[in-house]
């Protein structure tokens, strides 16, 4: 699967595996530009295609804007669940979605078992009132 590949073999290992069934997210990644589940993908699909992973969201050592805001309001406890929306949310901001559709439809998409998605959903509206996207 895509999710092995990236952790095991790419050592890229904050795409985290969760229910394996492409439920919960935390696996999303971007796949030429889209949120995409990365534990129902093969590897060998990704031939020729641009892939992104949380890792890459930093640029020279800064957080993105939605990575501050989710550093600001305390988006995360545990963390597993965190690249996951990162990942969802910024397809969601390059997409030019608005903030209730990224906090209903974006959000919705995945399964926190920590926050009680206060603290997330504080982040998106954070990050959308500062202009950031």
């Amino acid at each position: 699967m895509l999710s092995d590949f990236l952790r095991h073999g790419l050592g890229l290992t904050a795409t985290h595996v969760g229910c394996e069934q492409g439920v919960c997210g935390a696996c999303t990644i971007l796949l030429d530009g889209a949120p995409v589940r990365s534990c129902l993908l093969l590897a060998v699909q990704m031939d020729g295609r641009r892939l992104e992973t949380v890792e890459g969201l930093a640029e020279a050592g800064e957080l993105s804007g939605f990575q501050q805001a989710m550093r600001a309001e305390h988006g995360l406890q545990c963390g597993f669940c965190t690249p996951g929306i990162l990942m969802s949310v910024t397809a969601a901001e390059r997409d030019g979605r608005g903030v209730n559709d990224t906090l209903t439809e974006v959000l919705g998409g995945h399964v926190c078992r920590c926050t009680g998605y206060q603290g997330i959903r504080a982040a998106i509206e954070r990050h959308w009132s500062e202009g950031e996207r």
